[in-house]
């Protein structure tokens, strides 16, 4: 074979591979979007005008939340919020209203302690929808529950099943937001030493 040949043959292959990987970067990143949001994915797509658009959207939460300083909880952290937690769902037998809205600021609480921003729901959303979008339809139910509640609209049948989305969520924040074991067990170890 000739070297016009084989300089042939690989511009060939080169371009082949260009125009495959043109090809299959949109598919890739839709699948790194899809493992990413999950069911978010697919309410953003649901929720948009085209896919294109919606994955555009997505990316750009995952550019907001990286800017964001996240941070783990230490042991002690966790455990007050669960005494916490705890506190707020004793509180519902007799005070349900009460203890939703002490359930939703102690979600914010958590968040804010986090890292998180807080100010406005549909924000909190966007930047959770990028760790915890498993559970943030639990948000959304129990948010609306507590928007209902607020004009009188919500039973105390609702207002438990919003109960149990907050814990959804809470949940998720807290073991997620749980700081690595290995710094865990270093932190101990420094407390055994002081």
């Amino acid at each position: 074979m000739s070297t016009g040949a084989i300089i042939g043959v690989v511009v060939a292959v080169v371009a082949a591979l260009v125009i495959l990987a043109i090809v299959l970067r949109p598919a890739m990143q839709r699948k790194k979007l899809r493992d990413r949001f999950g069911p978010e994915y697919d309410r953003a797509v649901e929720h948009s005008d085209n896919r294109s658009a919606a994955e555009k959207e997505l990316a750009e939460r995952e550019q907001r939340h990286s800017e964001f300083d996240l941070k783990p909880l230490s042991q002690t952290a966790q455990e007050s919020y669960r005494r916490h937690w705890a506190t707020v769902q004793a509180k519902f037998v007799d005070s349900p209203e009460s203890a939703i809205a002490d359930a939703d600021r102690l979600v914010t609480d958590l968040m804010a302690e986090r890292g998180y921003p807080t100010e406005g729901y549909e924000a909190q959303l966007s930047v959770l929808s990028v760790e915890h979008a498993k559970t943030l339809e639990h948000y959304r139910k129990a948010h609306d529950i507590s928007e209902r509640q607020e004009i009188g609209e919500a039973s105390t049948e609702d207002l438990r099943t919003a109960m149990v989305h907050y814990r959804e969520l809470f949940t998720d924040l807290l073991e997620h937001g749980a700081e690595p074991r290995k710094n865990r067990e270093a932190t101990r170890k420094e407390k055994s030493d002081v």
